[in-house]
């Protein structure tokens, strides 16, 4: 079980974030219309293996046949939109207006990153994280068409193994996370892999670099 702590009574700053996710913690908030966070600690901490993402036949003939574009860092506001919009995925929110702030500083900062599905002009899933280290934190994943964010999740693992990381969190494993590989270790080897982790520096880029 996650084990929160009481809200911080202090300010909660990008360099606080990134502390806590060097810390192994990561903050939730109770309901979007709650200012306050709480700060939680995973008995079991949800991972994707880098090597062991598993796209289904069908998630491949998809990913070969849809004609859609994936792009990244180029719509912040549309993707903390899309991953804080009560939908047929998700009942309720997380991402409350300190955590749309806080992390959007973040990603002017080129700590957190997004990677967007559109099709066409419409963007249709994707999710977003902090890049900290040789560590991806997930944090959130949407989607408007079918295997949308299944695809953004694809491409996020085939970026982070170009670019040298040797982990990625993703918190707590869904049945959807499940699907396409993702299991569930304790926290002590999460701290160990974490450690090596963040001892190497991955770069987000290199996929976008010359070979």
């Amino acid at each position: 079980m996650a084990r929160p702590t009481d809200p911080f009574d202090i300010e909660v700053t990008p360099e606080l974030i990134v502390r806590a996710y060097r810390a192994g913690i990561f903050p939730m908030a109770e309901d979007a219309a709650d200012e306050d966070l709480f700060w939680v600690s995973p008995e079991m901490r949800g991972i994707m293996p880098l090597d062991g993402f598993h796209a289904s036949k069908s998630l491949r003939k998809a990913m070969r046949k849809s004609g859609w574009d994936i792009r990244v860092d180029s719509d912040w506001d549309g993707i903390i939109e899309g991953c804080a919009t009560v939908g047929e995925d998700r009942s309720t929110t997380w991402i409350n207006g300190t955590i749309r702030a806080v992390y959007g500083e973040l990603f002017r900062r080129g700590v957190a990153h997004t990677v967007e599905v559109w099709d066409g002009v419409d963007l249709v899933g994707g999710l977003y994280g902090l890049a900290i280290g040789g560590a991806f934190f997930g944090e959130s994943m949407f989607h408007r068409r079918t295997d949308a964010s299944k695809m953004a999740m694809a491409h996020l693992v085939e970026r982070l193994n170009v670019g040298g990381f040797q982990l990625l969190d993703t918190q707590f494993v869904t049945p959807h996370l499940a699907s396409l590989g993702g299991i569930e270790i304790p926290r002590a080897d999460y701290e160990d892999k974490l450690a090596q982790a963040l001892a190497v520096t991955g770069n987000w880029g290199a996929l976008n670099e010359p070979a």
